[in-house]
C-alpha cells in the first residue's frame, strides 16, 4: 500500500481519559479509522506509518449521540475506533513531546 492509502485508513488518534488510561495499563493505543477500515488494513497501516510491530487489533463502531441544541435536535456523526495492541517494549509517541 502507498502512504497516502495508509493515512486514509487512519484517520487520527483517538484522546480520551479512557484512551489515555489504556495506553498506560494494557499498552494499546486508540485510533478513529475509516467506516470500511477491517482490522488487516488498520493493522498494515500502523505497522508501516509507525514502524512498530502490531500483535492485535480490536475495532468497534461508535454509533453517535442524539443532542439537543436549544430547539432543535441533531446527532452526532458515527465513527469506527480501533484498539491497536503493540508488541512489549514498543510504543507510539503521539504527543510529539521531546
Amino acid at each position: 500500500m502507498d502512504i497516502s492509502d495508509l493515512s486514509k485508513i487512519i484517520l487520527m488518534p483517538h484522546v480520551s481519559e479512557k484512551s489515555v488510561m489504556i495506553a498506560d495499563n494494557v499498552k494499546q493505543q486508540t485510533f478513529k479509522v475509516a467506516q470500511n477500515a477491517t482490522k488487516a488494513e488498520v493493522k498494515e497501516a500502523i505497522e508501516k506509518l509507525f514502524e512498530v510491530d502490531v500483535v492485535n487489533v480490536n475495532i468497534l463502531n461508535v454509533t453517535g449521540k442524539q443532542k439537543v441544541f436549544g430547539r432543535t435536535r441533531g446527532k452526532r456523526k458515527n465513527y469506527k475506533k480501533a484498539y491497536v495492541t503493540l508488541k512489549d517494549g514498543q510504543d507510539i509517541d503521539l504527543g510529539g513531546a521531546s
